[in-house]
């Protein structure tokens, strides 16, 4: 009785075997039909492993080795037929004149569209674009601008180095971009540096240790503080729809005498109480006369020229205009916060 189990076993399996060597499948939905008829849960394979556990010990290993031969033999056609038919679907004509898939558009990011807006409106009184390197060296970043080394004001301004002796670091500020413009200028100048800005600061909802900054440089002769107002209040008035402005002294090392700048804002709304802490003004930038040492380090007679700074944080100014609570929205990716500011473009 068990001669004869094991016999009929071994018969079946080459039965089989000779089946799977002669088959061809037509097409990828007929070598499925296959797959699924030897190695499904209800296949020939999982029948025949399950009718060898009643194959007494000794005998298992004739039968065992016939199983095997056949699971192999149909992992070997199921390859062969998969291989052959992505050959196949390589080799089939495209059309390349035919319409593509349609992709969804993206939308610019809050950040581009603010800097676009401020771009335009200095553009228009003359301003220009001047661009330079994120990582920058001391000189550049700090000496040229008044801040020697050991000047307590640096510390306002911990960034990230990536070398020192000599030092070279991640750029506090884009007035890196004024000194290196000044080199190589002589006045009449009068340019915008846009750019992302790097300082060691701990991430928070207001604040973030990469960002966004554009500063403005004029220099010409016989440029006055009374020239810095009025360009300042024209900005205001294009950008926020308020004219009303206050300049608060404050300290900067490349500016003499510096100030800071308020918008009023107004009281309308619970909204404007809550930003502007009840005061109806909100600080919007820095901004001063360009210190006469500046001027010296870059080669500009001093005597001669004199000339204004400012320098504002382009994601403060967007959270202003689109009323964000959080700056961290800005570095999320995330599509339903960005698609908000352009909806046609998505």
């Amino acid at each position: 009785m068990t001669n004869d189990f094991r016999g009929n076993m071994i018969e079946s399996i080459e039965k089989y075997l000779q089946e799977v060597v002669a088959f061809e499948a037509s097409d990828a939905r007929a070598l499925e039909e296959f797959r699924i008829k030897y190695l499904g849960k209800n296949g020939i394979v999982n029948a025949l492993f399950t009718d060898f556990k009643k194959v007494p010990g000794p005998e298992k290993r004739e039968v065992g080795q016939a199983l095997n031969k056949l699971k192999v033999a149909v992992n070997e056609k199921i390859d062969a037929g998969k291989e052959a038919f992505a050959s196949e679907q390589k080799s089939v004509f495209m059309d390349l004149t035919k319409p593509g898939d349609p992709l969804p558009m993206g939308s610019r990011h809050p950040i581009n569209l603010v800097r676009k807006r401020i771009i335009e409106i200095f553009k228009r009184i003359g301003f220009s674009l001047s661009d330079g390197p994120e990582i920058e060296d001391d000189w550049h970043n700090f000496t040229a601008l008044n801040l020697p080394e050991f000047h307590p004001a640096r510390d306002m301004q911990d960034t990230f180095f990536i070398q020192q002796n000599p030092d070279i670091l991640l750029r506090t500020h884009t007035s890196s971009v004024q000194i290196r413009y000044m080199t190589e200028n002589q006045p009449p100048i009068r340019i915008l540096s846009p750019g992302r800005v790097y300082r060691n600061e701990a991430i928070s909802s207001r604040s973030h240790c990469m960002f966004h900054q554009i500063e403005g440089l004029y220099i010409d002769e016989k440029v006055s503080f009374a020239d810095l107002k009025q360009t300042l209040q024209f900005f205001t008035t294009e950008l926020f729809g308020k004219s009303q402005i206050r300049l608060r002294p404050s300290y900067f090392p490349f500016t003499e005498p510096s100030a800071e700048v308020d918008v009023y804002w107004g009281l309308e709304t619970e909204t404007d109480y809550r930003i502007t802490k009840g005061t109806g003004w909100l600080e919007i930038m820095g901004c001063g006369m360009v210190d006469p040492a500046v001027l010296e380090n870059v080669n500009i007679d001093a005597e001669k020229y004199s000339g204004f700074a400012f320098g504002m944080g382009i994601e403060r100014i967007a959270l202003l205009l689109y009323q964000i609570g959080d700056i961290r929205l800005y570095f999320e990716n995330d599509m339903r916060f960005l698609e908000q500011f352009e909806p046609g473009l998505v």
